[in-house]
């Protein structure tokens, strides 16, 4: 046993590196090399490393950090929209799971009020597993990961009731149990309150003069500060931290300073992330499993299926296809951390026997680190299911799903999004005698559109069993018109998924991720900031007498250098990157040669040779500004130089020129 922390650190390091590495290598989850790394090194197995207060809080910090960057995804307006999914698909699910959890344990003589304390911690499912495995496969936005999103955040919420019974039970204080619980629910509402509170009216405030500091580190600092201190609220008021930390993204989604803030925050999730799968892993005893294995793989069978299909019954009595609810069930059939929270509480406190809780407690832990597994393949298990047990009876099919399927079969465009600009093309395809059919998830606006004859049908566009179902093979193009250019990223993976060959245009704000989207497989991607400037542009050449063939080919150029030219413009000194790696974010700046400076006399060439890594696009001297200077051309005191380049590559520049 290695006691030392620093020993430590190192261990799970490089055992971290190589499992991950290896688990990459043959196209395993990352997750489940963590959990590999922990069960090898716990103290079941090697016994290099035991569990620690310092690992426990820094494996839970992972989790808080990981519901911090969701929250910056959901938008305020976008969580009263899912009221319905988190408050009552969420709270049926919990309730349904828990009770049948209850019921099933005191048929082996557990009282009733431990047995509901199990219950609970039975229904609850690991929020850190699934939002992160989801978000890898990019189906965190797919509709059965958003029902199950919903679903996690309600179990987050539920779990304050349970654990305040675990700990009376544990206590031996259950004629308290009731005050407690009420105590406990009036403190979370009201940390949840401040939360919310200082979130809408204090962080941008705070923010705005942090970002005009221009300093990074205070900026890093920030960020930090907000998710650990609504943590910290949430977890002084009873609740978990995760719910406060997620509060406080949500409410800086609404501000412009998003994307910086997930971009700091990113390395310190990741990293602490990984410690929170190993810890999991840490917990699940070899020598149990090995001689009561009989009975922990029937209590993980039952707990799976029992779990998978409450929660598909309740998806699918909210609406849901069966397809999806099936995907959903299945991705919410594992156990989670808050119930092994609450099972070690009741163990340690003898409130329930060792031989119940125990294996219970190992079958848990059992499911997380299979859960890698079958979250990644919850599309195949559906399908699986559902072929089984016969195809789903349908209804007869509409006049409009008719038509639409008719025009499936031809050749015709695939319009994901049926929003302004969705509808915009639309218009214009018909108009020049093109074919089309819409997706969209507006249920109001898929209405309306049918009724006046649209051919839009509601659904994911990620969704692969969709695609096919409107023709994709057919299909002559595919435009994504979805603002969000995380929601693109999913829908082209799975079009490339199902066919390499279609273009495949995608509509974005701006070019923050033309990189990852063009990775992705997009043909063409459109940034609405710089077409809009593209269109002023051609406008005020043709105002300018420039014949309509010379402004065609200056448009032409500039989008077949993927707009390079319109990136070349001065940023404001207080604004802050919106990537985490500057892609396609380069910028010009100007720099004036001062008395005394290691530049005077130099050339060009000599100061790329100090390793100046950007483009000189010109040298002002006394007021005449020469543009594209050659290399050899020697820089004098009073210069002043215009550079092009990223913003790292920059600043070293600027540093070369300005050396003494």
């Amino acid at each position: 046993m290695i006691d030392d922390p620093l020993s430590q650190v190192l261990i799970l390091l490089a055992a971290a590196v190589l499992v991950v590495t290896l688990a990459r290598r043959v196209r395993l989850p990352s997750i489940l090399g963590y959990l590999v790394v922990g069960t090898a090194v716990g103290p079941f197995a090697l016994g290099l490393i035991t569990e620690s207060d310092t690992i426990s809080l820094l494996a839970e910090l992972g989790v808080v950090f990981l519901l911090f960057t969701l929250g910056l995804e959901f938008a305020w307006p976008r969580m009263v929209a899912m009221r319905r999914e988190v408050f009552g698909v969420g709270a049926a699910q919990v309730l349904l799971t828990s009770a049948a959890g209850a019921l099933a344990v005191h048929q082996f003589g557990v009282p009733w009020l431990p047995a509901i304390a199990i219950g609970g911690a039975v229904a609850v499912s690991s929020t850190a597993i699934i939002l992160q495995q989801l978000t890898e496969q990019s189906e965190l936005n797919r509709t059965h990961g958003r029902m199950a999103f919903s679903v996690l955040l309600f179990q987050d919420l539920a779990f304050v009731p349970f654990l305040v019974l675990a700990g009376a039970l544990a206590a031996g204080s259950l004629e308290l149990g009731a005050e407690r619980i009420g105590i406990a629910v009036a403190s979370g509402v009201l940390a949840l309150a401040v939360v919310l509170l200082a979130g809408r009216f204090l962080l941008r405030p705070l923010l705005y003069e942090i970002a005009h500091s221009r300093l990074r580190e205070l900026f890093t600092l920030a960020v930090l500060f907000v998710a650990l201190g609504s943590a910290w609220v949430s977890h002084m008021a009873g609740l978990s931290m995760a719910t406060g930390a997620f509060l406080a993204g949500m409410m800086l989604a609404e501000t412009e300073y998003r994307h910086q803030v997930d971009a700091v925050i990113r390395p310190f999730r990741d990293i602490l992330l990984g410690l929170f799968f190993i810890s999991v892993g840490m917990l699940l005893d070899l020598r149990i499993i090995v001689g009561e294995f009989p009975l922990i793989a029937a209590i993980l069978l039952l707990m799976i299926l029992a779990k998978g299909a409450l929660m598909a019954a309740v998806a699918r009595f909210s609406g849901l296809p069966l397809f999806k609810a099936l995907r959903t069930g299945v991705v919410l059939s594992i156990g989670g951390e808050f119930g092994i929270a609450i099972l070690t509480i009741l163990l340690q406190g003898r409130a329930v026997d060792a031989s119940v809780g125990q294996p219970l407690l190992v079958a848990i832990v059992l499911s997380m680190v299979l859960s890698p597994l079958l979250l990644r393949h919850n599309r195949a298990i559906a399908r699986m299911v559902l072929r089984d047990g016969g195809p789903p009876g349908r209804p007869a099919p509409s006049p409009e799903d008719r038509a639409a399927a008719e025009v499936a079969a031809r050749e015709h465009v695939i319009l994901c999004g049926f929003g302004r600009v969705g509808q915009n093309i639309a218009r214009v395809l018909e108009s020049q005698g093109f074919e089309y059919i819409a997706l969209d998830l507006d249920p109001a606006r898929v209405r309306k559109a049918r009724q006046a004859g649209d051919p839009v049908l509601f659904g994911d566009s990620a969704d692969e069993e969709l695609l096919r179902e409107v023709g994709l093979e057919n299909a002559s193009a595919v435009v994504i018109t979805f603002a969000e250019p995380a929601t693109a990223i999913g829908i082209v993976r799975a079009v490339r998924s199902l066919r390499a060959d279609v273009p495949v245009l995608v509509r974005t704000a701006d070019d923050t991720l033309l990189n990852e989207l063009t990775d992705a497989g997009a043909t063409e991607v459109v940034p609405e900031t710089f077409e809009a400037s593209l269109m002023l542009v051609s406008h005020t050449l043709m105002l300018l007498k420039v014949p309509v063939s010379r402004v065609v080919r200056t448009i032409g150029s500039v989008r077949r250098n993927r707009y390079s030219t319109l990136r070349s413009v001065f940023r404001r000194d207080d604004a802050l990157a919106i990537d985490a790696d500057h892609a396609f974010r380069e910028e010009l700046k100007s720099v004036v040669i001062p008395p005394g400076a290691w530049a005077a006399g130099r050339t060009l060439d000599e100061v790329r040779a100090r390793g100046a890594e950007v483009a000189f696009t010109g040298v002002r001297r006394q007021g005449i500004l020469g543009r594209e200077p050659a290399t050899s051309m020697m820089l004098r005191e009073g210069d002043i130089v215009v550079m092009y380049g990223m913003p790292e590559a920059l600043e070293h520049a600027e540093a070369v020129l300005l050396a003494g």
